[in-house]
């Protein structure tokens, strides 16, 4: 403990990587209690720079960090948390907070390209990230959130529904990108309304497919 080199403010920068995949999961702070809590119970603890306070990853989310290995950097200020994630890393939903590329050869847009389009993966996890905020939240001017409220069988007609437009779009073609973009949305409110995660999804792909 005493060799982490913690701010003026007595805070040190927490890097929170998934053990198993490599996946950088988010950034956050720690001050000594944080450290401490952390060290002594397994999970993971982190210092709110907005509210003030200690809190634990997962406390009102249910999206807890067990904590495998703590690391300190080469010149004690930052640290590393290597955790097994139960849930989501992100407030939006996603598994990751860095989902958004803006330069190289991964998904996102180039700096200096800003009309260059994302790639679908991103996408697709970004948008899942924000169905799910809107289902834990439910705000009364979300069409999201009032699908989700209509229950499976609506959210299973309008996926239906959908499907047949990317149908005749195909046959027609005419607004086929459009149509996939609508049952895209729809399957993934289905998916969150049913409690099914994109990972589990892209898990059976990947099984399938290797």
């Amino acid at each position: 403990m005493e060799r982490v080199k913690f701010d003026d403010n007595g805070l040190a920068p927490v890097v929170a990587q998934d053990v198993a995949t490599g996946d950088v999961l988010t950034l956050a702070y720690a001050n000594r209690e944080a450290l401490e809590k952390t060290l002594e119970s397994g999970e993971a603890h982190y210092y709110s720079r907005s509210r003030a306070e200690l809190w634990r990853k997962g406390a009102t989310s249910g999206n807890t960090q067990r904590v495998v290995e703590v690391r300190l950097d080469c010149d004690g200020d930052a640290l590393l948390y290597r955790v097994e994630p139960r849930g989501p890393a992100c407030h939006t939903g996603a598994k990751t907070c860095f989902f958004t590329t803006l330069a190289g050869e991964g998904v996102g847009v180039a700096v200096g390209d800003a009309g260059a389009p994302e790639r679908f993966g991103t996408v697709l996890e970004r948008l899942a990230g924000t169905i799910s905020e809107r289902h834990r939240h439910m705000p009364e001017d979300s069409y999201t959130a009032s699908l989700i409220r209509r229950g499976t069988p609506r959210v299973a007609q309008k996926v239906g529904e959908e499907a047949v437009e990317v149908v005749i779009a195909a046959l027609g073609e005419d607004r086929l990108a459009e149509e996939t973009a609508d049952l895209v949305y729809h399957l993934l409110v289905l998916l969150e309304e049913r409690g099914v995660g994109i990972d589990e999804v892209a898990k059976v792909l990947s099984d399938r497919h290797g």
